[in-house]
């Protein structure tokens, strides 16, 4: 899908979209990303997710 297309399918959902806030853990307690300065958004744009298999 380009671009173009793209933009016209979030203007005709425009009105069901919400605001989905993002929450990550920080020294033992939950903040939301948005409320980080830039040099720690940064640094959790870059954070490696990973997925931990089962012991066996």
């Amino acid at each position: 899908m380009n671009t173009h297309n793209n933009n016209q399918l979030l203007q005709s959902h425009n009105l069901q979209r919400t605001k989905c806030l993002v929450y990550t853990r920080v020294m033992g307690y939950h903040r939301p990303v948005e409320s980080f300065n830039i040099g720690k958004k940064g640094e959790h744009k870059q954070r490696l997710q990973f997925n931990e298999r089962r012991c066996s």
